[in-house]
């Protein structure tokens, strides 16, 4: 069965944050031959939202609409702010976060799953800019500012910005095996680190 890949998208998103690991999710879906991902865009309502620099984005889904998501991934940007006084969104987070077999968030978006409660009692990091900010969110966390991505099974977060090309990868190849991961960053003539 496809497991669906909700990656969520907001005002000032930042660009790559979401647009990497949707081509990685996307492109592996293809070369598996539509087999195992559904990813889309998931907006806090109905209409198109603009991303970092300005890049117009036009959600596939709402929050309200949104379908039961397997895999989750919340992109960062300055855009991130704003959603930690969302209570709405928060709790949204958290009740999917309950039933997804992966929960991912790359630079910024850990400052989100920090609010939402999602990284009490586990390690995690976020664009090396921004750990502090994260470390006063999330007292509960053992902040990690030296890796790319951060794997507690469930939850994943990802440094800035291109980690969360690693970290998507990662996934793959935890839930498909390393052939599958290899086959989508040669395809994307992505080298991982």
């Amino acid at each position: 069965m496809k497991k669906n890949v909700a990656i969520l998208v907001f005002d000032d998103a930042e660009v790559l944050d979401f647009a990497g690991p949707f081509e990685v999710f996307a492109v592996t879906d293809e070369l598996q031959e539509h087999a195992p991902f559904h990813t889309f865009l998931v907006g806090l309502a109905p209409g198109s939202v603009r991303a970092r620099n300005g890049l117009k984005v036009l959600p596939d889904f709402t929050l309200e609409n949104c379908p039961p998501p397997q895999i989750l991934v919340v992109p960062g940007g300055a855009g991130t702010r704003p959603l930690l006084g969302k209570p709405a969104l928060l709790e949204w987070l958290r009740l999917k976060a309950r039933h997804a077999e992966v929960v991912m968030s790359v630079c910024t978006g850990a400052l989100v799953l920090a609010k939402a409660g999602l990284l009490d009692g586990l390690r995690a990091t976020t664009h090396h800019e921004n750990i502090s900010e994260l470390r006063q969110l999330a007292p509960q966390t053992e902040i990690v500012g030296t890796e790319r991505f951060v794997d507690n099974g469930r939850v994943l977060t990802a440094a800035g910005i291109s980690a969360g090309i690693d970290c998507s990868l990662h996934v793959v190849e935890r839930l498909l095996g390393r052939a599958a991961a290899i086959a989508t960053a040669d395809y994307m003539e992505y080298r991982r680190p």
